[in-house]
């Protein structure tokens, strides 16, 4: 199968493939849209379980960053880089040099961040060989990481969801079933634990449980177990495609509100949990307060109350997604979507721009 007929590929500007024998480097950067600015995506390294499942991810997930950054009126494009591996075994210096040379090839197009399996410190070795790195600025909140804001973003959209789906103000008593509690999902986790909510957690990662069973208090369940639980709300921190025809019939929860991109397996599915009854908060919608900090910090003078400001009209913007799709009709994720290709110029939008809420 060529590029242009990839299920995933969606006009993509430029999608670049890159091997170094030496580090052992396979990594694969996909540039989907420009027309608000350079795209900015983060460096994700994961096991893929082969090439073509790594192709598809890095074009869903670039896709989405186009989205997300247009949504939270950012003048950026959308963009994301993969490296093929298991980073707790795999990753080196040297592989993370040879992604900096990678990343420089493409001439500013495309300028990376810390992802899943990738973090500040990777960042600063991938900045020896490329300046078009962003999320290390030390003067920022948290030292150039962007997993805070992220976590916050997605706290802020939740209540959004909460508020709108139940009335209610307060997370006091919700069952909230996590996902995921790695760097963002485990700060999503603490907020809510802070809030009054009770935890259900999975992960891959057994220390990642452990950590959040001994810290917040939350009740560990396996990982095919957690689609299955009596809860409120869940929330997806982990890979993406985990709502599918399996998972969303085994859901209870009255509303879905996650850091994860891509949860949708595919668009058809948004369709299904409105039927349900279930609110779906658009993951590039609620998990942009990571590219919203990454933004600032490239704009030089870091202002953390200026950030935090911008990170809390995701709940704006989420109520506004929320209220149109019950006007409309619509799925939560179609009204999400005209939004945002109307902000970035997508050729199918539609010409009369139809306002919400930055």
């Amino acid at each position: 199968m060529s590029i242009f007929s990839h299920p995933a590929y969606d006009k993509h500007e430029q999608v670049a493939f890159y091997q170094d024998a030496k580090s052992g480097l396979k990594a694969i950067i996909a540039v989907h849209n420009t027309n608000l600015g350079p795209s900015l995506g983060g460096c994700r390294m994961w096991p893929y379980a082969d090439d073509g499942e790594a192709l598809n991810d890095v074009l869903r997930l670039s896709r989405g960053m186009t989205y997300k950054s247009a949504m939270a009126g950012l003048k950026l494009g959308g963009g994301k880089a993969v490296i093929i591996g298991d980073p707790r075994q795999q990753k080196t210096p040297e592989l993370l040099r040879a992604m900096g040379d990678f990343i420089n090839t493409l001439g500013g197009r495309y300028i990376t961040a810390e992802d899943s399996g990738t973090s500040v410190e990777d960042m600063h070795l991938i900045g020896e060989h490329t300046r078009f790195v962003s999320g290390l600025n030390e003067s920022s909140e948290h030292g150039g990481d962007p997993s805070p804001s992220t976590a916050y973003g997605v706290f802020v959209g939740l209540r959004a969801a909460v508020e709108h789906r139940w009335g209610r103000t307060d997370l006091n008593g919700l069952r909230v079933s996590v996902q995921g509690v790695g760097n963002v999902g485990f700060r999503l986790a603490k907020l809510l634990k802070e809030a009054g909510a009770e935890l259900f957690v999975t992960d891959i990662f057994q220390d990642n449980i452990d950590r959040a069973v001994d810290e917040l208090g939350a009740t560990a369940v396996g990982a095919d177990e957690i689609f299955d639980l009596d809860v409120d709300l869940f929330a997806p921190c982990a890979m993406g495609a985990i709502l599918n025809d399996d998972t969303i019939s085994r859901l209870k929860a009255g509303a879905i509100a996650g850091a994860a991109n891509n949860q949708l397996a595919e668009e058809r599915h948004a369709e299904v949990l409105r039927e349900k009854g279930i609110l779906y908060a658009p993951d590039y919608v609620i998990n942009a307060g990571g590219i919203i900090d990454v933004y600032y910090q490239q704009q030089g003078g870091y202002d953390p109350a200026q950030v935090k400001e911008h990170i809390e009209t995701i709940g704006t913007t989420m109520q506004e997604v929320f209220r149109r799709a019950d006007e409309n009709g619509e799925t939560t994720a179609h009204v999400a979507d005209r939004v945002a290709e109307e902000r970035f110029g997508h050729e199918d939008a539609p010409k009369k721009t139809d306002s919400a809420a930055a």
